[in-house]
């Protein structure tokens, strides 16, 4: 539900809501094609899936984001395992939500750029007739714009993660917060 849909109303978008609805269309590409959706394709979908995602999203800028105050304390070999791990986080989390797609629709509700950062605003409409507003944020990286947090019906995914990662280091250590997060992500 993050980044899928399959309609858009027609609006003057700016080049960060092109490149979100970009990618947005190459996964629902992936998702509705139906040479993906045998059991023995789960894990080239995925992987199909995660690439794109990849593409739009700044793994280590989120990252960074996450861990707040903490990001500089951690040694380069520290910073790299947590981005891995986090994004395998996120990954799992967003192939379950990929996983329950079933034709919900998106709007693009607007942007707001203001330098080299932009929010694009989404409505995504559910079967059941419900709306969820979604928001990227974004920032540009030579001539991409990357995703760096996303906030679902006002609800920061960064603040949420942060506010519990927080709430590990400051009771305990960064290699406890890393045994936490292999488990979640082992889980899956």
């Amino acid at each position: 539900m993050l980044l899928i849909g399959g309609f858009s109303i027609p609006s003057v978008a700016g080049e960060p809501t092109e490149q979100v609805k970009a990618t947005t269309d190459r996964i629902l590409a992936i998702v509705t094609d139906p040479a993906l959706k045998s059991a023995e394709k789960v894990k080239e979908r995925n992987n199909l899936i995660r690439q794109a995602v990849d593409e739009r999203f700044d793994w280590e800028e989120m990252s960074r984001r996450t861990l707040a105050t903490h990001w500089a304390q951690r040694t380069p070999e520290e910073k790299k395992e947590f981005i891995d791990l986090f994004g395998k986080l996120l990954e799992r989390t967003y192939m379950e939500r990929v996983g329950d797609y079933s034709g919900e629709k998106v709007l693009y509700a607007g942007e707001r750029v203001e330098e080299e950062y932009a929010v694009v605003d989404v409505e995504i409409l559910t079967k059941q007739g419900r709306s969820v507003s979604v928001s990227y944020r974004l920032k540009k990286e030579i001539d991409r714009w990357l995703v760096y947090d996303i906030s679902i019906e006002g609800v920061s995914l960064v603040n949420n993660y942060r506010t519990q990662f927080n709430s590990i280091l400051v009771r305990s250590s960064f290699k406890d917060l890393m045994t936490k997060l292999k488990a979640k992500v082992d889980e899956g």
